[in-house]
């Protein structure tokens, strides 16, 4: 099993949640160890955490534990594959509740595949009402 840390929309309740996670098993709320800048970024609004560690804030999110299968389908919904996409790198990070600490990984971008930022750094993501979500991008 492959522990996820997931901050924005694939959260419980959140737009992607039913298409990337749904059925795997949830841990727990957690926050990472080390600070990141958590944006949002254009054209879709979309939530975005800067793989630039000690940059922005302990950013809170969910973390969900995933088989090989899973993983496969999250790396291939957050285009790790594409230039423009997600990569996916180990991160510690905190149970808000308990204190315990664990590896999970995440999915982060690189500032210069981020066309423009559109907000100030945040520590949770909350649902953006501009938010775009795929099924929707290309009408």
């Amino acid at each position: 099993m492959h522990n996820v840390f997931v901050y924005g929309t694939l959260k419980r309740g959140f737009p992607n949640h039913a298409t990337g996670i749904k059925l795997t098993a949830f841990v727990g709320r957690f926050r990472t160890c080390g600070r990141f800048a958590l944006v949002l970024t254009g054209p879709w609004y979309s939530p975005v955490m800067i793989d630039e560690p000690g940059v922005g804030h302990r950013v809170a999110g969910e973390v969900f534990a995933l088989g090989d299968a899973e993983l496969g389908t999250l790396d291939h919904l957050e285009g790790t594959h594409l230039p423009s996409g997600y990569h996916r790198t180990h991160v510690e990070v905190e149970n808000i509740e308990t204190g315990a600490v664990m590896k999970a990984w995440t999915y982060v971008k690189r500032r210069a595949q981020i066309e423009v930022v559109l907000s100030a750094p945040m520590d949770e993501y909350s649902i953006d009402p501009r938010y775009v979500p795929p099924s929707r991008r290309n009408m």
